[in-house]
């Protein structure tokens, strides 16, 4: 398999179907295109036939759309258990997923992911706070519900876990406070090897979007400097 993704720093929607092959532990080949560049659309179509990421190459076949490719996984590997295996947990998380694949767009618009930025919050306005209180109801009664001893949403880590981690990644950079179960759940994801290694190579990336960066002019970075534009 071949995943080709966007800027680890900025796209959430690369993020998470990588993180769900990553975390359990399939191999694959990734390519990374940086969103914003020129030539982004035509590169990304010359390997692909698409003009946006993630896009999944499987042999012949294509999948694009982060929860396309996330059901395409758990059909063609099911020994990665992608979904809970309770046929009642099992609709719950494709309804949570789904949810978070469709929804808030409040808090997309005023957080966008930037794993780089240092974690400082931002004032915020009622719509950004309302997706947070639904997003927060919705963590606690998975855990609550079907999470078990956890530490993840239903137990076991799942596709929901990953459509959730770019959400992880905005709460956490705007320092949105959360319930405590939530936040228990937060600091679970972001300390998988998984988590880390993306977050690792976010860093190192030097590609900026100005419409993903809040501060802007400046560019304000984990190391402290701030580099005006």
């Amino acid at each position: 398999m071949h995943l080709i993704i966007g800027n680890k720093n900025y796209s959430s929607w690369s993020f998470r179907p990588w993180f769900a092959l990553k975390v359990a532990g399939l191999h694959f080949e990734e390519t990374v295109i940086p969103i914003g560049t020129d030539d982004f659309k035509e590169r990304v179509s010359k390997l692909t036939g698409i003009t946006k990421v993630p896009v999944l190459i499987d042999g012949d076949i294509v999948v694009w759309e982060s929860l396309a490719i996330l059901e395409y996984v758990a059909e063609t590997r099911p020994d990665m258990r992608l979904w809970p295996a309770e046929r009642a947990a099992r609709a719950h998380a494709r309804s949570v997923a789904n949810e978070m694949h469709a929804g808030f767009s409040a808090l997309r618009r005023h957080c966008p992911m930037n794993m780089a930025r240092p974690v400082k919050a931002r004032e915020l306005p009622d719509a950004v706070m309302a997706d947070v209180r639904r997003i927060d109801t919705l963590c606690q009664l998975c855990l609550g519900r079907f999470g078990g001893v956890g530490p993840f949403l239903y137990e076991q880590f799942s596709a929901a876990d990953a459509m959730f981690a770019p959400v992880v990644s905005r709460f956490h950079t705007y320092a949105i406070e959360v319930s405590a179960p939530s936040r228990a759940y937060m600091n679970a994801i972001m300390e998988l090897p998984a988590w880390q290694e993306w977050h690792r190579a976010a860093l190192l990336e030097t590609w900026v979007l100005p419409e993903d960066e809040v501060d802007w002019p400046l560019v304000v970075r984990n190391n402290e400097s701030e580099i005006a534009q």
